[in-house]
């Protein structure tokens, strides 16, 4: 695994990581803890800015907030997110970062370098793993001298703003047409929290909705319904429709997944929209790139049901 900077093509089940360090008191002795963000959401990495107190601040892990060009952007300490004690042991560093079309910055002790690595060399967490660390991670990627920890960030700001913009109801005639096509939508995201949110907003809305935590268990899943609907004679949307999909995902990211659909003759006609946090009009090229149907940003899931509709209705999906 060598460090890069370069841009990395679509589908090609890659990933850049920015490594950093949180320096942990224990006792007497000190723990130094890796842990990974990827690039794309990763805007700067800066000293330690002057804070100006934020009023109402909802958790004590928010330090207060500072101005990068002309914008007030919170800093949260990380260490302190994961119920640990931060033991400073030299100036600390600042990761700036923007997905869902927020920007934050997070306290972290040291930074050290990038990697380039494949999506399959990322483990999924144990749950005993999770547990330990806020259920913030959503990877592992192990090294010959230390394991890094990929974060959850989308969780962690969540989690810091849970009265974020309310989901609207889906139009009762949109709701009705769904539901009397039983139209099936496969959801997947690494995030539990992602999961069960997107996955409740399409069943909300008349949607059958089944759930996978990554790419390849997605992909195993669209196999056994291809072989289902080759044996039985049946069609393809007997079993699914529709796939909504996260980007960053463990052993097979959504870039790769959605190439993979697009490429089997069969599985093809399935429409995929993908649905991340990192869907900018700076990254938006690489969903097209690899045959994504729709694109839609985390940040706007009210969009996510009518896109989704749009895209079954004009395809006919659920006609007999």
């Amino acid at each position: 695994m060598s460090e890069t900077k370069i841009l990395l093509e679509s589908g090609t089940n890659e990933l850049e990581i920015v490594e950093f360090y949180l320096d942990e008191k224990r006792g007497e002795e000190k723990y130094r803890g890796f842990y990974g963000i990827n690039v794309a959401k990763v805007l700067e990495i800066l000293q330690m800015p002057e804070l100006t107190d934020m009023p109402e601040v909802s958790h004590p892990a928010v330090l207060g907030a500072f101005n990068l060009r002309d914008e007030i952007i919170p800093l949260i300490d990380l260490a302190g997110w994961l119920n640990k004690k931060r033991k400073q042991t030299e100036p600390p560093k600042v990761i700036v970062t923007e997905f869902n079309r927020t920007k934050s910055a997070f306290l972290v002790s040291g930074v050290t370098r990038i990697h380039r690595i494949n999506w399959n060399e990322v483990e999924a967490p144990t749950g005993y793993v999770s547990s330990l660390t806020v259920n913030s991670i959503t990877g592992v990627v192990k090294f010959t001298d230390r394991i890094i920890f990929i974060l959850d960030m989308e969780k962690i700001c969540a989690d810091l703003n849970p009265d974020g913009a309310p989901i609207e109801e889906t139009p009762p005639a949109i709701m009705e047409e769904i539901k009397q096509k039983h139209l099936n939508a496969l959801v997947v995201d690494d995030s539990t929290m992602a999961r069960k949110m997107i996955a409740g907003i399409l069943e909300k809305s008349g949607f059958i909705v089944q759930t996978a935590d990554n790419g390849d268990a997605a992909w195993q899943m669209l196999r056994k319904y291809k072989r289902k609907s080759v044996e039985k004679n049946k069609p393809l949307y007997d079993y699914v429709d529709v796939v909504v999909s996260d980007i960053e995902m463990p052993i097979m990211d959504g870039h790769t997944l959605t190439r993979s659909i697009k490429e089997d003759p069969i599985l093809k006609h399935i429409p995929v929209v993908l649905c991340s946090s990192i869907i900018t009009e700076t990254l938006h090229h690489k969903g097209v790139a690899v045959g994504a149907d729709a694109q839609v940003s985390k940040a706007e899931l009210n969009d996510l049901v009518g896109k989704v509709h749009d895209i079954l209705k004009s395809r006919g999906a659920g006609q007999e």
